[in-house]
């Protein structure tokens, strides 16, 4: 069951953190040259519905399945090694972002672009492209840290 949940776990941090990657790096550059303007803040409408389902089943599945191994395989937080204590804190941090994002400035977002107001709309879309840039270099070191946890000593 453990080698299920490990599986799990790095799949679904694989989806959360690649596709900030790929929205932030690669999509956002490439939307800038869209014309005419109006046209960006629906495209991100439509990306930001897909992608928040897929990261709404992220923060589901990572705390299940790291609870698991860490329960089942470490016997608790107590027996856990400190890249373990890390990668919890900073996978807990990097949901409470995503939830105040996703409750705030995204659903700012997306009523202004249902009433056409594309300032405020960029403005909003400007809050979620920092908080995910935070989230996405938090979620880079916690995969550092997943990956060579076991190497500190």
């Amino acid at each position: 069951m453990s080698a299920i949940a490990n599986a799990l776990h790095a799949l679904a941090a694989i989806v959360w953190v690649g596709g900030m990657f790929f929205a932030y790096v690669i999509l956002r550059p490439a939307v800038g040259g869209i014309e005419p303007p109006p046209e960006r803040p629906k495209l991100w409408t439509r990306v930001f519905h897909r992608f928040f389902l897929w990261v709404g089943v992220t923060i589901v599945v990572l705390p299940a399945t790291g609870y698991w191994r860490i329960y089942m395989d470490f016997g608790g937080l107590a027996g856990a090694a400190l890249y373990l204590h890390v990668m919890h804190g900073l996978g807990l941090f990097m949901i409470v972002l995503f939830v105040y994002m996703f409750g705030g400035p995204y659903q700012r977002f997306q009523l202004a672009v249902e009433a056409g107001d594309l300032p405020a709309a960029g403005q909003h879309l400007g809050k979620i492209r920092q908080i995910v840039g935070i989230n996405l270099i938090l979620g880079l070191v916690t995969a550092a840290v997943g990956a060579s946890g076991r190497l500190w000593g």
